[in-house]
Parts: C-alpha cells; sequence; structure tokens
C-alpha cells in the first residue's frame, strides 16, 4: 500500500514533530512539516500531499486562512483537502474556513488518535 502523504502547516515546532511520529508511528503515511505559510506553500507545491493540516494563527504576515486562499486558487494545490487545526473555537473562524472550502475543522487540544481518525476519514481510508 503507498503511504499517504500529510503536511503538516503550523508554528509550534514541538508540536509538529509530536504529530508527525504519531501519524507516522500508526503506519501508512508519512508526513511533512512547514512552520510558516510561506514555506508550507513551497511544500505544498513540492511534495503534492493527499492532505494539509493547517493552523490559523501563524506569525509572519501570512496566517492559515491566507494559506488555505492561495492552496485554492493555485492549480497545483487546489484539489488537495485541508484540515484545519487550530485553538480558534469561535463560529466566525469555523465559518472563513468552510467558504474557503477546507474539509474538516479540528481544534487544539486534540487527542492524537481522533486526529488520526479524522486523517483516515478524510483521506477515505477511514472503515466504520
Amino acid at each position: 500500500m503507498d503511504r499517504k502523504r500529510i503536511l503538516l502547516i503550523d508554528d509550534e515546532k514541538e508540536f509538529c514533530q509530536l504529530v508527525k511520529t504519531h501519524l507516522e508511528l500508526a503506519g501508512g503515511l508519512e508526513v511533512f512539516t512547514a512552520t510558516s505559510g510561506k514555506d508550507g506553500l513551497e511544500a505544498a507545491r513540492h511534495f503534492k500531499p493527499d492532505l494539509v493540516l493547517l493552523d490559523i494563527i501563524m506569525p509572519g504576515g501570512m496566517d492559515g486562512f491566507e494559506v488555505l486562499k492561495t492552496l485554492k486558487k493555485d492549480a497545483k494545490t487546489m484539489s488537495i483537502p485541508v484540515v484545519m487545526l487550530t485553538v480558534m473555537q469561535d463560529d466566525a473562524s469555523k465559518i472563513e474556513a468552510t467558504q474557503l472550502y477546507d474539509e474538516d475543522y479540528i481544534t487544539k487540544p486534540v487527542k492524537l488518535k481522533d486526529l488520526k481518525t479524522k486523517v483516515e476519514k478524510v483521506l477515505g481510508r477511514f472503515v466504520d
């Protein structure tokens, strides 16, 4: 079975490493990380992931909403499903993400087991 490629874009390096390790050890997934919106966009174009996990709050002038807009406007990345993974729990953020065509919205803190289940579901690998 081909390993599915996940790109995690989050400015918290420790969180990225924790998620990467957990998802890869669970099997069947290869996880790449980027710690800024700009690096995330470059990585998405280069690695062509099967799924992007994207934080909203990031420094450097490009937040997760800007990254999502850019991904969905680019012919090379528009078909990649994006799951928001953020501390933002307000309805306005959820609505904005939906309007920008995210696949799902997960709030932190998240249990790693629940994250793996959501990832599998979005990737079409979820088995009831």
